[in-house]
C-alpha cells in the first residue's frame, strides 16, 4: 500500500502489483522445491474457438507461470468441438500425471456449458477453484484451491489495518465464483456480510454503513463516493473497457478516493493478485497430487 493524493485528500492505494510480487516470491520458491522432487508444476490452458479474444490473458498467464518455474501449455479446440470430445480431452488431462493444473479460458461457444467443462476437471487439478467441490470447500474454510478472484479480493482487504472480526462488509454482486465465495470467506473471518445484487433496493443504504465494500457487477461507475462510508475500504473487482479503449472498474475511482480509507485501482488492483493466486493454486495443486501419488504407491498402501 502507498499513500496517494486525490484533490488534496490522502488515502491508501491497495497496490495489487506489489502484493502479487510478494505472493509470487513464495510461488517460485515452492515450484523450485517441487521440481527438485520430480514434480514440476505444469499448467494447461484450454481455449475453444477464436483464441484472439483471450490472447492477452493467456499471454499474461504464460509469462507469470514461466517466470516462476511453472511450465505452461496451450491447447486450442475448434469452435464446433462437441461436448463429448472436449470432455474426453479434459479427462485425459486428469489422467496425465505430467499435468498438474488445467485452466479453461472464457468465453466458450454457446453450445458448451462452462459448468459442465469445469466439472470435467478433477478437483486436484482445478487451479481456478471453480469445480463444485472447490466451491463447496469454501463453506468449511478450506481455501487451498479457492476461486482466484475471490481469494485475491479478500487478500487485498487483509492488507489494510482493518480488523476482520466484526467488520461490516457489503458485497455487491452475487456470482458463484466471486460474490458468494467472498461472502463465505469473510464470514469465516468473523465479518458481518451483506450481499447485494440487481434486486437489492436502495443499494446506497447498504453500502454507506459498510466498513468495506466489494463490487463485481460489470457496471462502470456504479459505486460513487456518496455511497461510501468515510474511511471504508473499496475493493473494485470490475473490469470494463470503455469506448476510448481505457479500462475502468465498477467504482468511480476519483469520487470514491475522496472518502475511502483504502481503494484498489483498476487496472493494477485485484487483477495482478488474481493471476498470482492462480500461480499459487498451481503450486498447491502440484503438492496435493504429489501427496496423493506418494500415498497411493507407498509400501504401506501396497502392504494393506
Amino acid at each position: 500500500m502507498k499513500d496517494v493524493m486525490s484533490d488534496g485528500v490522502s488515502h491508501k492505494l491497495l497496490d495489487g502489483r506489489r502484493a502479487a510480487v510478494e505472493i509470487l516470491a513464495g510461488v517460485a520458491r515452492d515450484a523450485a522445491g517441487l521440481a527438485e522432487q520430480g514434480w514440476a508444476p505444469r499448467l494447461v490452458s484450454v481455449t475453444v474457438g477464436e483464441a484472439q479474444a483471450v490472447a492477452v490473458y493467456v499471454r499474461n498467464q504464460r509469462r507469470r507461470a514461466e517466470a516462476n518455474g511453472i511450465a505452461f501449455e496451450e491447447h486450442n479446440f475448434a469452435a464446433d468441438v462437441s461436448r463429448a470430445e472436449i470432455v474426453a480431452a479434459l479427462r485425459a488431462m486428469n489422467s496425465d500425471p505430467r499435468i498438474t493444473g488445467v485452466i479453461i479460458q472464457r468465453p466458450v461457444p454457446e453450445h458448451l456449458s462452462i459448468r459442465d467443462l469445469q466439472m470435467a476437471i478433477h478437483p486436484l487439478k482445478d487451479v481456478e477453484g471453480m469445480h463444485p467441490a472447490s466451491i463447496g470447500n469454501i463453506v468449511y474454510n478450506d481455501l487451498d484451491l479457492a476461486p482466484c478472484t475471490a481469494l485475491a479480493s479478500v487478500e487485498l482487504l487483509k492488507r489494510t489495518s482493518l480488523t476482520l472480526k466484526g467488520l461490516e462488509v457489503v458485497v455487491i454482486g452475487h456470482s458463484e465464483i466471486v460474490g458468494k465465495p467472498i461472502a463465505f470467506m469473510l464470514m469465516a473471518e468473523g465479518a458481518t456480510v451483506t450481499v447485494c445484487h440487481h434486486m437489492t433496493r436502495n443499494l446506497a443504504l447498504h453500502s454507506r454503513r459498510a466498513d468495506a465494500v466489494f463490487v463485481a457487477v460489470g457496471k462502470p461507475g456504479l459505486v460513487t463516493g456518496e455511497m461510501i462510508k468515510p474511511g471504508a475500504a473499496v475493493i473494485d473487482i470490475g473490469i470494463n473497457q470503455m469506448a476510448d479503449g481505457s479500462i475502468v472498474g465498477d467504482a468511480d475511482f476519483d469520487s470514491c478516493a475522496e472518502v475511502a480509507g483504502w481503494i484498489t485501482p483498476v487496472p493494477g488492483g485485484v487483477g495482478p493478485v488474481t493471476v498470482a493466486i492462480l500461480m499459487r493454486n498451481a503450486v498447491t495443486a502440484a503438492k496435493r497430487q504429489k501427496a496423493h501419488y506418494d500415498k497411493a504407491f507407498s509400501p504401506e498402501e501396497f502392504a494393506a
